[in-house]
């Protein structure tokens, strides 16, 4: 393949090597309009805003990855292997499976369970478990008690379908210590390792999937500060 790809209209040199990817993209623009100094943009095609900017004077580039295994499989697929991105830092939204984890935790994701099967593609003799950088992870770690920002670390279930016709799926999850349930990580750790690369999901619950708390559809795209900004800071670390 060579870029400009179908789905992204950059040119070389365009996208930086730190690459934050939250799925909707009206949320990248959001990080572009507020955090990056000089933001411009390189990618329009199918609305998939991607921008690149610096932050602390770091260039950095943040740009949206849709929803679902399939969307941010080919938006990280390409990102590594045809514009040589480095690290993907996936910033999105959580349904919380756990008691203890409430609406507006951060979570940051060690590893993705998941029930999609994008891992039969590479012909493995068993089941492969994806998990995060445990670099990008301890940064995004240590960048949170910097900020003062409580996080919680552990695993996280990727579903194929946000409506799911099995009603006994969360809690199956849930007895296993899954603190959430999202839609893309697992697919975001396991191109990463297919091509040698980085990558760390860090999630803000926007609902509870036992309990009747959520938030607006705009306060998902505007209040995950807390989540961007350590994003950032493990983006601007060296």
């Amino acid at each position: 393949m060579c870029i400009p790809t179908p789905h992204n209209a950059a040119k070389k040199g365009d996208i930086a090597k730190k690459v934050l990817m939250p799925g909707d993209p009206l949320r990248a623009k959001f990080i572009a309009d507020n955090y990056l100094e000089n933001p411009v943009c390189f990618n329009t095609v199918r609305n998939m805003l991607g921008y690149t900017g610096t932050y602390k004077g770091e260039k950095i580039s943040v740009m949206g990855g849709g929803m679902g295994v399939p969307s941010v499989g080919i938006y990280t697929y390409e990102l590594y292997h045809e514009y040589e991105v480095e690290e993907i830092i996936r910033i999105g939204s959580a349904g919380a499976l756990q008691d203890d984890v409430n609406v507006m935790d951060v979570v940051i994701a060690l590893g993705a369970c998941t029930d999609s099967n994008y891992a039969s593609q590479f012909c493995l003799p068993g089941t492969f478990a994806p998990t995060a950088s445990y670099e990008l992870v301890e940064k995004a770690v240590q960048a949170a008690r910097k900020l003062g920002t409580p996080v919680r670390v552990g695993n996280v279930m990727s579903s194929d379908a946000f409506y799911n016709d099995n009603p006994n799926a969360a809690a199956a999850w849930r007895k296993m210590g899954v603190l959430c349930t999202e839609m893309e990580c697992a697919a975001l750790f396991m191109n990463a390792a297919r091509a040698g690369k980085k990558a760390v999901g860090i999630l803000t619950i926007s609902d509870h999937i036992f309990k009747d708390e959520a938030i607006s559809a705009e306060e998902r795209q505007t209040s995950f500060r807390k989540m961007m900004e350590i994003a950032l800071s493990v983006a601007c670390e060296r």
